[in-house]
């Protein structure tokens, strides 16, 4: 701490305040103009109330009609219609300042002024506040630009500004003040709020660009994060005071320690970056992971969202999908093949079974014909109670599920054999008890001819 400037820095400060209370009171207890801009400011407050009142239902009634308009725009829109006396204020008390500038003496608006910058300044930080998500960090930069906005509006700045300064630890060449902490914080805040939005934006603009593919949006995208939020981190170190090239051994051993403690996170970073490269897998495709079947929702950093058909949501470690075997079933295209295997009694002609069978199938709405997609169906071999068939069909929305179409097209299938008279056989077994009574001939010419 330095102990020489602190005492006289805080005594100039509780002078300044004194001066600037004494003045305040002063503009209260006596008589003249002082008194005029407070009834001026008074009447000002109640004709924006008034006017408020009057106006509301027109700005309301116009307001419903932006329906064309961007979020942002409808947002702010909403925030000055809630806010619409203090802008009315802030108006009238502007022009009321500029125009007894022009007509009296200064000082006859000073206190119109002041008043008018403090409204002015929290009409500001209200709407600017809206950008910060976080309501910790919304509050505490709403206080601290509103008492940023009043130490500019009373003239006390420079006197703040110097003792905060005043308040510092010196080790070495480094010097670190109250005053420094306070511009770097808010300097990380805005940058920080400017690498989001403009991140943002450029994922926005990215996905509208038909050209690129859905995995290079989303690697692009990454990058264009991690470029931002990387500098903002290394102007917050410079703006600290601290040398870069006097923290780049510490940085190295502590990067070592790291890396040893998060090879799995480190591997799902790399994992997901070769994965966005290659393009082997991209939002909106359908995968099958071991017992895992489902479209992919989103591609993380460390993670991709898999969504199933039951509306579970796995969040699927990026290394899992490099080291393991992964079935894409729309890598190229969205056309999937499914297989359905069925028998038929040895009584039924094969030729019209598969007639049959084909016709079923194409009367299913998500079955594909056409060149190179239609149903096909073929005997696979003579069983041992039936003759086995398998019919190849195409579908080109996996997402919509595989098991709902397949159940359909069985359904098909049967309604098709039953109007046609054609039997599905099922196996039969005969089972004798020990000790029954051996057969005789003509028993077993019965049980043959049966």
């Amino acid at each position: 701490m330095n102990n020489d400037i602190l005492p006289a820095t805080l005594e100039e400060l509780l002078a300044a305040i004194l001066t600037t209370g004494q003045k305040l009171l002063e503009l209260f207890t006596t008589p003249g103009w002082r008194q005029y801009q407070m009834l001026v400011i008074v009447a000002l407050v109640a004709v924006s109330m008034l006017l408020s009142l009057i106006t509301r239902r027109y700005w309301e009634d116009w307001a419903r009609t932006r329906e064309g308009w961007p979020k942002w725009k409808l947002r702010t829109l909403v925030l000055l219609m809630r806010r619409l006396s203090l802008l009315y204020f802030v108006v009238l008390s502007w022009i009321v300042y500029l125009v007894m500038q022009q007509a009296t003496w200064p000082s006859r608006s000073y206190l119109i002024g002041v008043v008018a910058t403090l409204a002015t300044a929290l009409l500001v930080i209200a709407l600017v506040a809206r950008a910060v998500r976080n309501r910790t960090l919304r509050l505490i930069f709403r206080w601290s630009m509103w008492v940023y906005a009043t130490l500019v509006a009373l003239n006390l700045t420079d006197t703040v500004a110097s003792f905060l300064d005043g308040v510092a630890i010196e080790v070495g060449a480094l010097h670190i003040s109250v005053l420094g902490i306070l511009k770097a914080a808010l300097l990380i805040g805005a940058l920080i709020t400017l690498a989001r939005l403009a991140s943002h934006g450029a994922s926005n603009a990215l996905k509208r660009n038909d050209d690129i593919s859905p995995s290079m949006q989303v690697l692009l995208g990454k990058a264009v994060q991690v470029l931002l939020y990387g500098w903002v981190l290394i102007v917050s170190i410079r703006t600290l005071g601290f040398d870069l090239t006097g923290l780049a051994f510490l940085s190295g051993a502590i990067g070592v320690g790291i890396g040893f403690g998060l090879q799995k996170v480190v591997s799902n970073l790399i994992s997901g970056v070769i994965i966005l490269m290659d393009r082997s897998i991209k939002p909106g495709d359908v995968i099958s992971l071991g017992e895992t079947f489902g479209w992919i929702n989103a591609l993380g950093a460390r993670y991709v969202s898999v969504v199933t058909r039951d509306g579970r949501e796995y969040l699927i470690p990026n290394e899992d999908l490099i080291t393991g075997q992964v079935v894409n079933w729309s890598h190229s295209d969205q056309f999937v093949r499914l297989d359905l295997t069925f028998g038929t009694s040895y009584a039924d002609d094969p030729h019209v079974v598969r007639a049959v069978a084909i016709g079923a199938a194409k009367s299913v709405k998500r079955v594909l014909s056409g060149p190179g997609h239609d149903p096909v169906c073929h005997i696979t071999g003579f069983g041992d109670s039936s003759v086995d068939y398998i019919l190849r069909i195409w579908i080109s929305d996996p997402t919509a599920g595989l098991t709902n179409i397949r159940g359909n097209v069985f359904l098909a299938l049967w309604d098709a054999f039953q109007a046609e008279g054609i039997s599905i056989p099922f196996p039969q077994r005969e089972v004798r008890l020990l000790g029954d009574a051996p057969e005789t001939g003509a028993d077993a010419q019965q049980i043959g001819a049966e």
